[in-house]
């Protein structure tokens, strides 16, 4: 099984407490997204370059969930 090492995500420059957690929900939320769309077998759409592209995700290629 290769796991793809997701990047730690980045820490938030607002100084309002309650965003301090924003980065880890979002990374929390693409994490369930790709999820998703590997166990319904639909395309994941990101932005690579600028540019939105379909990609498909297998369930063997996720890592774990963002901890937050």
């Amino acid at each position: 099984m290769t796991t793809v090492a997701q990047p730690k995500p980045p820490l938030s420059k607002l100084a309002a407490p309650d965003m301090q957690a924003a980065p880890v929900a979002l990374a929390r939320a693409a994490q369930r997204a790709r999820e998703i769309a590997a166990r319904t077998g639909t395309p994941l759409i990101v932005i690579r370059d600028g540019k939105l592209v379909e990609e498909m995700v297998e369930l063997d290629s996720l890592t774990k969930p963002v901890q937050g």
